[in-house]
């Protein structure tokens, strides 16, 4: 008789261990394909990040070429005003014009490169989520990793929760819901 009960308790925990490894194949499954769908948008977000940085740079290149023509407009000014009796007072009108629309254009294109470098940042922010999202999904799958191995059910519920938290970033951060966290992003970063 000790035999059977030995026999049916090893089947009874054998099929316990088959059912947590069924919900663990579950869990590892639903998490990869999220973590693979949050790569590629974040692979997108980068690609954004690049091009709006790629702009604010070109702009601030453009804004001091602006100011090195508009400070070597201001220097001949200065030497023309020296020969105010030789020179023709239209040119020195000339020059003062020039270098007031120098001045206007220099604003439109500083507005134009904070303007990227805002894009950027606000970009970066779902990039720094994404990332994190990453994190937690991949330290998720080496927990259910594991929990399979161990077949601790308190573990496969850890990494479980770990998941959730993963997926619930990514997703806000597919939504653009910001849950950034500045503490976390140093320590990523």
């Amino acid at each position: 008789m000790a035999e059977i009960d030995e026999a049916i308790q090893e089947q009874v925990e054998h099929a316990a261990k088959n059912k947590l490894n069924s919900m663990i194949a579950v869990m590892v499954a639903v998490t990869a394909t999220f973590m693979a769908l949050c790569n590629v948008k974040d692979g997108n977000i980068v690609q954004a990040m690049s091009q709006a940085q790629a702009n604010a740079l070109n702009s601030w290149s453009y804004f001091e070429a602006k100011s090195t023509k508009q400070a070597i407009a201001e220097n001949t000014l200065s030497v023309l005003k020296l020969q105010s009796p030789v020179v023709n007072t239209d040119v020195i009108k000339n020059y003062e014009a020039t270098i007031a629309r120098y001045e206007k254009e220099k604003e439109a294109i500083k507005a134009e490169a904070q303007g990227f470098q805002k894009q950027y940042d606000n970009i970066n922010l779902f990039d720094d989520q994404f990332d994190m999202t990453d994190a937690l999904l991949t330290i998720s799958i080496a927990m259910l990793g594991v929990a399979s191995l161990t077949q601790k059910k308190w573990l496969f519920y850890f990494a479980s929760a770990v998941s959730c938290t993963g997926i619930f970033l990514g997703l806000a951060a597919f939504m653009k819901i910001s849950l950034h966290s500045d503490f976390v992003s140093k320590i990523l970063g």
